[in-house]
């Protein structure tokens, strides 16, 4: 059975252990940064991961610019051991999102369980927590070749409504924007 699960102390090992496989969780920060903050201060780490208020500092992107922090949270894909991440972030009083932020819902599924239905479950599971937010949609972008998780949306009830350049700051590279209404 797949659930979320908060982050916590009992599911740091597992997580850690995913991160020194080589996997990386997201696309922003580097997996040895993550190692390196686990290290210095695990409840640290964590409280980062669940940031409602935007209270943490900015956000560096990739080239080094940095960008004010956005509400969110991150919960870990669960089935006995970590099996990805995923994470909802949003601005308040509007569905729509910064150029820098390139969805709603991010996710990423560790390598030795992918094609198991993880994914599309988490992303099941995360759209009731944005519905409790009441926002009344949210965006999730994917790669023009990646169909796994251009799957996972469509599962999810997306719907394709654009194709956008991603911004400078993430290399610029193509995307397919998806929307899924709540």
């Amino acid at each position: 059975m797949v659930e979320l699960v908060k982050p916590a102390l009992e599911h740091l090992p597992s997580y850690k252990a995913a991160l020194e496989s080589g996997w990386s969780p997201d696309n922003v920060r580097l997996t040895r940064e993550q190692l390196a903050a686990i290290e210095k201060n695990p409840t640290a780490f964590l409280a980062d991961l669940d940031d409602r208020d935007a209270k943490g500092g900015p956000i560096t992107l990739p080239d080094g610019t940095k960008v004010p922090r956005l509400p969110g949270f991150r919960r870990w894909i669960w089935d006995g051991e970590v099996a990805g991440s995923i994470g909802l972030r949003w601005q308040r009083g509007t569905a729509e999102l910064p150029p820098y932020v390139l969805g709603h819902i991010g996710y990423a599924v560790v390598p030795w369980k992918r094609r198991r239905g993880h994914a599309t479950e988490a992303v099941r599971l995360m759209l009731g927590e944005a519905r409790a937010l009441g926002l009344p949609f949210v965006e999730i972008t994917a790669k023009p070749g990646n169909l796994a998780s251009q799957k996972v949306v469509l599962a999810n009830g997306g719907r394709l409504v654009g194709r956008l350049f991603e911004d400078a700051a993430y290399g610029g590279a193509e995307s397919l924007r998806y929307r899924i209404d709540l």
